[in-house]
């Protein structure tokens, strides 16, 4: 099947339509819209960049793409299986399954023909090929957690989209994929942004929109590894409606002593805050309380947290920044920032 997005055409392997005989559609693109360079990668939304903030306004980061140039090697130091590929190398996902999570979000189960290895934070790319070569990639953060199986290997991701009405890959996720169509995917990637039960606590997880895809990663598996890990979520949004995983979140906070979720919206004044929530931008003011609030948790000791802030790279700078200011140590700051691209 052939898709036509705003700014280009794709090809999606889609199975023959043994009803129709018809097994490729075109969908008039929008005129007007320059196709960006075949030559240029962009992480949509999950990473454009992830390391760790240092005190000089700047960012040290560790390159994602760490095992291209050891492709025998997974990203957790593992050698791959015999007959297996590693994360750098691209394989066929099949679309198992997309569930609506807000009207801009969705959630897309792939099934991987090789099975990996998952830590949680990492992403995956998505390379789609249109039929005169051109190629676009994007990178979405797994909001699926680590597998359990002893085989310590996951055969699925879960992989959420945020629609981007301009975007060039995004509309084609809300649009058209369907359960059953061929995607091409690499990963998992990344490192810095990653977290595991070995690695303690207390955690306070900051979220900018979209940006709580790999948080939900991370605090889906402290939930089976290690709940008693005290942690807080501050989540910013827009608006109610913007919230992705609300109802998962709720039931999650709801259920343990040693979990907390606060939501901060921004863009409707006139909208009063979520119990335990606030109706600003995050500032130092707010996670000085969201640090109380995590301190007082379950009698948690006065300990620092592992920081990890993820979202547009307004919101991550400005989290980053307020964290420092309130005593935060550079080395406890992790982040993960992703730009306007679709």
């Amino acid at each position: 099947m052939i898709y036509r997005s705003p700014s280009s055409v794709f090809v999606i392997r889609r199975p023959y339509n043994r009803h129709t005989g018809a097994s490729t559609t075109v969908i008039p693109a929008q005129a007007g819209i320059q196709r960006r360079s075949p030559h240029t990668t962009v992480m949509e939304p999950s990473t454009i960049d992830s390391g760790f903030h240092r005190n000089d306004g700047k960012y040290d980061y560790t390159p994602q793409l760490v095992a291209q140039s050891q492709p025998n090697l997974m990203t957790d130091g593992r050698s791959n299986a015999p007959g297996t590929a590693g994360p750098a190398q691209w394989q066929n996902a099949i679309v198992e399954r997309v569930a609506a999570e807000t009207p801009r979000a969705k959630t897309f189960r792939l099934r991987l023909a090789e099975p990996r290895p998952l830590r949680a934070g990492q992403h995956y790319d998505v390379r789609l090929t249109a039929p005169d070569g051109y190629q676009a990639q994007r990178s979405y953060s797994a909001a699926s957690p680590p597998p359990t199986a002893p085989s310590g290997l996951s055969d699925t991701v879960d992989l959420t989209v945020e629609l981007l009405p301009d975007g060039e890959v995004s509309p084609y996720f809300h649009e058209v994929i369907a359960p059953g169509d061929t995607l091409e995917v690499r990963g998992p990637i990344g490192g810095p942004f990653t977290w595991d039960a070995a690695m303690g606590g207390p955690l306070l997880l900051l979220a900018g929109g979209s940006g709580i895809v790999p948080l939900r990663s991370i605090l889906a598996h402290r939930e089976t590894t290690a709940p008693n890990v005290p942690a807080l979520l501050l989540y910013s949004a827009r608006a109610p409606v913007d919230i992705i995983y609300r109802e998962w979140l709720d039931a999650l906070a709801g259920n343990s002593a040693n979990l907390a979720v606060a939501y901060t919206l921004t863009r409707l004044a006139d909208t009063p805050p979520p119990a335990s929530g606030y109706a600003r931008r995050v500032d130092a003011a707010m996670l000085s309380d969201c640090l109380s609030r995590l301190r007082r948790m379950n009698g948690t000791a006065a300990s620092t947290p592992l920081c990890y802030a993820c979202g547009p790279t307004g919101f991550v700078e400005t989290a980053a920044d307020a964290l420092l200011s309130v005593g935060i140590p550079q080395s406890a700051i992790r982040t993960e920032r992703f730009g306007p691209t679709g």
